[in-house]
């Protein structure tokens, strides 16, 4: 009945309670501490963590502290209210501490928290949101922007000019006084609050409040002269003796108002010497609605003057710039009409125009166009009251065409092609692109480039002309016709490529080839051919060619030459002519001879003397007596000759072992000939350097028998020698190496007398897995001898010094005894299965 019951009331709680929990999160955003957005008031002092471009009073020596507290919420100066307070302080070391910090102000650009305004108005975009973002970036594009945000820009005046003349004074200015000469006094006296000076004791108070340095000057020398300071005003046409000088010491701090569309709108406390346009640049200058052509300055409730910031911006000039006094209001209303210029203009941004202005006025505030701008057209694009609009603007135009706010203007590029060019290639003296102006025709053009050069084929010159579709036409002209004026000249046409044909170009490159046994440096150049010119002669081009080689055949130097004339058809026709000369080694030739002339295309021919063969030379390394290469004497030259000159062999040598290494040259006809490569290896098989595996050499292993040899040289086994060959001759050895299918693979001492079967008892024996009719026997000279079959038994090899013994392995293991019953038996009892299966099967049915 409990449970009963508490279910029953769950089942009412349940619905409030999954409420309460969807209603949390609402609840946590009502009762969440809020910021709210802090207002000020014109009674209120604020003091926010950076005042940009704020400074304090400048050698002032008023009771204030000279620190400029300005407020900084936003853009918008219509919703929000800013005030800049002082606080006062009476004591003069507050008053100099003011004076430093205005001047560290003025010289850095910063406030005097250590702000700097450059960075408060160059805010960084990761810091911004996204509507922030976009103001900031119209902002950038706005033209004059940059100056204002720009800190290096240091618009604060120097204080250590001279005095102007027409400076107003006003209380706080402390004026120095002294008068020299005739006589000499000095005073350095303030201006009080109520305007004036006091000159003790004999002066007493003078009011200068409104006076100009000038005015007060004047006042100053009818005081004195009043008081009998001798001299301070010329007599009888002379000038005064005493002279009289006012100069400022140190200056007021006034208040400016700086209100309207700028960055940072509030009261700025700046030096009496400053103008309406350094308090404009400590208030950050115009907003992105501001106006920057007219700038109005305010004084008593009338405008003083107005300041079009862009004669500044573009020529330097501060016309309308005066020099504020307190209580100055600086403002700065809404643009009247303002344009963007886009594309190839020197300074794209957005600029603002005065309602005179015209198209013109504003390529001229963007620096004027891009070198490579189109001019003769701007298209702008226009917002009406419903929709956007284009207009084309030509050049003839622009400094009449109206313009619009919001007006988006975008200058294009030229075309990347000419309007007037001709080309002219081929046989001139100057093949180059020429304007189609100054060579309206052929002849003219040919003019232009200095004339035809000697080898120009003047019979058919071609044009190519390219048409109004873009399509090429050939016209062929003779131009000798033309010269003739038997045909009119061609006029010419925008695009037009003339070429003119050389006559070498259209005939084929003659040259004379010389092949076989001349020097010819220039091998890897000219390979061999030399080019034609009339007239020349056999020993001219042999002379081309380097002369003769030592190895030259000189007594028979042919010169092949086409047959040009032949029977067309013929199975028999003569291809070619055959002259052979017989030329001197100072390549001279008998009288008869001499001078003859060869055509283009004639194959000279140097063969190598049957005689002449260079010395060649074969290696014997080894056991002999003098070891080294030796040159082949006679072409038959065999391998006895060459022991007997190094001196036979030794007591230690081994002539049964001794080995003829033959190396040659290895070809490849499906490949092409590498003959540098080729020259490097013979040179290489030649001195017997040839060490590591080369892949174009093939090595031979010959084994000879040097024993027979030296004992009946000239026999069988006497070899002849070729070049390159290298004679081994080992050192005797008395070990024969057994290896593969033994017990015990080892060297084993060689005996006299032993046979094969001895050294493989020596090594343990043959194993089970021995293939012993093919073993095999390797001799130190590099020739094998295997084991022969007699009728069931191994006739094995003679074993020699230095041998190596090889026994194979069976291709399958053999079987013992065990294992061939066991395998027969399963064998049997297999086939008993099957039988027995069998019968019974046939018994059932």
């Amino acid at each position: 009945m409990i449970r009963f019951k508490l279910g029953k009331t769950c089942k009412y709680v349940l619905p409030y309670l999954l409420s309460f929990i969807i209603s949390l999160p609402a609840i946590s955003q009502i009762t969440a501490p809020t910021t709210a957005p802090t207002s000020t008031s014109p009674t209120q002092t604020t003091q926010p963590a950076g005042n940009p471009r704020t400074t304090a009073p400048t050698n002032s020596r008023t009771n204030n502290t000279g620190t400029q507290q300005g407020n900084q919420t936003g853009n918008q100066p219509g919703k929000t209210t800013q005030q800049n307070t002082t606080q006062g302080n009476d004591s003069k070391t507050a008053a100099d501490k003011g004076k430093a910090t205005t001047g560290t102000d003025a010289a850095t650009g910063e406030n005097g928290d250590g702000t700097d305004q450059s960075k408060i108005n160059k805010t960084a975009t990761g810091a911004l949101t996204p509507e922030q973002q976009a103001k900031e970036e119209l902002r950038n594009k706005i033209f004059g922007y940059s100056i204002f945000a720009d800190k290096n820009l240091n618009t604060i005046p120097d204080f250590t000019i001279a005095t102007p003349r027409n400076y107003v004074v006003g209380p706080g200015d402390v004026l120095k006084i002294f008068y020299y000469n005739f006589a000499e006094a000095s005073y350095e006296l303030e201006v009080n609050r109520d305007g004036f000076i006091s000159i003790q004791p004999r002066v007493g108070n003078v009011y200068v409040n409104g006076l100009t340095i000038d005015e007060i000057r004047k006042v100053l020398i009818d005081k004195f002269t009043k008081v009998g300071v001798p001299g301070l005003i010329g007599t009888a046409g002379q000038p005064a003796r005493t002279k009289l000088m006012v100069t400022l010491g140190e200056v007021r701090t006034v208040k400016v108002l700086v209100t309207g569309e700028v960055i940072n709108p509030g009261t700025y406390e700046l030096s009496s010497l400053s103008s309406a346009f350094n308090a404009l640049y400590l208030a950050g200058g115009p907003n992105e609605i501001g106006s920057f052509r007219d700038v109005r300055v305010v004084r008593n409730g009338k405008v003083v003057t107005h300041m079009d910031l862009y004669d500044f911006l573009m020529n330097g000039k501060k016309d309308g710039d005066i020099r504020v006094q307190d209580n100055d209001n600086i403002q700065v209303g809404y643009y009247i009409k303002r344009v963007e210029v886009t594309g190839l203009v020197k300074r794209p941004g957005i600029y603002e125009l005065l309602p005179t202005e015209k198209l013109s006025d504003m390529i001229n505030y963007a620096g004027g166009f891009d070198d490579q701008a189109y001019r003769g057209r701007i298209k702008i694009e226009r917002i009406t009251s419903m929709e956007r609009k284009m207009y084309d603007v030509p050049e003839v135009e622009f400094k009449t065409f109206e313009m619009n706010t919001g007006d988006l203007v975008n200058v294009g590029t030229v075309l990347d092609r000419f309007e007037n060019i001709v080309t002219i290639e081929g046989a001139v003296m100057r093949p180059d692109q020429y304007s189609l102006d100054n060579s309206p025709t052929l002849k003219q053009l040919i003019s232009n480039a200095q004339g035809l050069r000697e080898d120009a084929f003047t019979g058919r010159i071609s044009v190519q002309r390219t048409r109004a579709d873009l399509t090429i036409q050939n016209i062929s002209v003779n131009y000798t016709d033309i010269l003739n004026n038997s045909t009119p000249d061609l006029m010419l046409t925008r695009l037009d490529v003339v070429q003119i044909p050389s006559k070498f170009a259209m005939s084929e490159a003659a040259f004379i080839s010389v092949q076989g046994e001349v020097n010819n440096p220039g091998i890897t150049e000219n390979e061999g051919k030399f080019p034609y010119t009339s007239d020349i002669t056999l020993e001219d081009v042999l002379v081309l060619a380097g002369g003769f080689k030592e190895s030259a055949y000189t007594t028979e130097v042919e010169v092949v030459r086409r047959k040009r004339n032949g029977v067309a058809g013929a199975a028999n026709a003569q291809i070619a002519e055959i002259h052979k000369f017989n030329v001197n080694r100072d390549l001279s030739l008998n009288a008869n001879q001499t001078n003859f002339p060869l055509l283009p295309f004639d194959q000279v021919i140097v063969r190598k003397s049957p005689n002449y063969v260079e010395q060649q030379s074969v290696f014997v390394e080894g056991e002999v007596l003098v070891p080294g290469a030796y040159s082949i004497i006679n072409k038959n030259d065999k391998i006895s000759d060459i022991i007997k000159r190094s001196g036979g062999v030794t007591e230690l040598a081994n002539p049964e072992g001794a080995t003829l290494f033959r190396r040659s040259l290895r070809t490849n006809v499906s490949e092409p000939t590498n003959f540098e490569e080729v020259d490097a290896v013979e040179k290489s098989i030649k001195s017997g350097t040839i060490t590591a595996d080369v892949p174009s050499v093939k090595e031979e292993s010959v084994g000879i028998q040097l024993s027979s040899i030296l004992k009946n040289p000239g026999s069988f086994e006497d070899l002849i020698i070729q070049e390159g060959d290298i004679i081994r001759v080992p050192k005797r050895l008395e070990t024969v190496q057994v290896i593969g299918q033994v017990l015990y693979p080892t060297t084993v001492k060689y005996g006299r007398g032993m046979a094969f079967t001895d050294y493989i008892s020596q090594s343990g024996g043959f194993t089970t897995q021995s293939l012993r009719k093919s073993s095999y026997i390797k001799y130190p000279n590099g020739s094998v001898d295997r084991t022969r079959r007699f009728l069931f038994f191994n006739v094995y090899p003679k074993v020699q010094p230095g041998s190596e013994i090889y026994v194979p392995q069976r291709a399958a293991p053999a079987l013992n005894t065990q294992q061939t019953i066991s395998t027969a038996t399963g064998l049997l009892g297999s086939i008993m299965t099957l039988v027995v299966t069998i019968l019974a099967f046939r018994s059932i049915r």
